[in-house]
């Protein structure tokens, strides 16, 4: 029997949902794209359940998540319940969590010596002489602690605009952080996209001019790059570290060598499958495959139970 996937999307018709499908189908697996807000949950010890629009699902051997920031709380729940269900998948709902808090994030990377831009968080308005003083000079940039694709993110230019910014945020009840800006960047970024053990793909990104923020849905533009072993290896670890099977890491070339910017848990494959010319969707499907048990396997595994 052909395996079976889930497909977490909220949108079937998305590109990077497309892919997935097709290189599932291209393997001989059966997928199903499922909107996570559609599902519902029953929890009892034992009979964990999951029913899409009312009816009650088959059994999956593998789920793929594609969880957007909107839907984080419901789609990580979804999630779990698979995975309390013996489903497989490349990216546990703890570790989308994890990636997702920006702060967490980066707590849980620098304490294994990653190395990423100063970072200060704090709450109380009487602490923002104290945020500035331990990211250090202006610039700063200030940005939402679970903003996405650049949105909630700003340049401050000079001690002045940083407090007005902080101000701001802290106006909008919005949770944020500080970091250096590393102006020798030039507005690029690298996305180098891990798949398991490996990175599969890089690009280098570059900020529309006037921008400082290389995201591709903020106008930036995308190239092939060629990573230093030492970029391939902080996108491993960092992916790793976070529990992710699959993932979109960011990083800044610096005079101190890369630093982590961002890792996204449910990175784009539109941009990246263009200006590398890689089978993404195609890698992804392979490393899910490898974490289904072969069903010689799960015999013998229901045979010593």
């Amino acid at each position: 029997m052909p395996t079976k996937i889930a497909l977490l999307s909220r949108n079937p018709a998305l590109y990077s949902t497309q892919r997935l499908v097709e290189a599932a189908r291209e393997r001989g697996c059966t997928v199903r794209v499922l909107d996570p807000l559609r599902c519902a949950l029953r929890v009892a010890p034992g009979a964990f359940e999951v029913r899409y629009k009312g009816a009650v699902l088959p059994k999956f051997d593998a789920v793929i998540p594609r969880i957007g920031h909107s839907v984080t709380f419901h789609g990580t729940a979804v999630l779990r319940q698979f995975e309390l269900m013996g489903v497989a998948t490349p990216s546990s709902a703890d570790a989308i969590l994890r990636a997702r808090d920006k702060l967490r994030c980066h707590q849980t990377l620098a304490a294994v010596g990653i190395d990423l831009p100063v970072t200060a968080f704090g709450d109380s308005p009487d602490d923002t002489s104290a945020l500035l003083d331990m990211v250090g000079p202006a610039p700063h940039v200030v940005k939402l602690n679970e903003g996405t694709q650049g949105s909630g993110v700003v340049l401050a230019q000079n001690e002045s605009a940083s407090r007005s910014v902080i101000e701001a945020f802290r106006g909008l009840y919005a949770s944020f952080l500080v970091q250096e800006f590393i102006g020798e960047a030039k507005g690029a970024d690298l996305r180098c996209f891990v798949v398991g053990d490996r990175v599969v793909a890089a690009m280098q990104r570059h900020a529309a001019p006037g921008d400082f923020r290389a995201n591709l849905h903020r106008g930036g533009k995308a190239a092939l790059v060629r990573l230093a072993e030492a970029e391939e290896t902080v996108a491993v670890k960092a992916a790793q570290h976070l529990g992710l099977g699959v993932a979109g890491v960011d990083l800044l070339r610096s005079r101190r060598g890369p630093l982590l910017l961002e890792v996204n848990s449910s990175p784009g494959l539109e941009g990246i499958e263009a200006a590398s010319g890689v089978d993404i969707g195609g890698a992804i499907l392979d490393h899910v495959l490898s974490l289904v048990p072969t069903r010689t396997n799960r015999r013998r595994a229901v045979r010593k139970t």
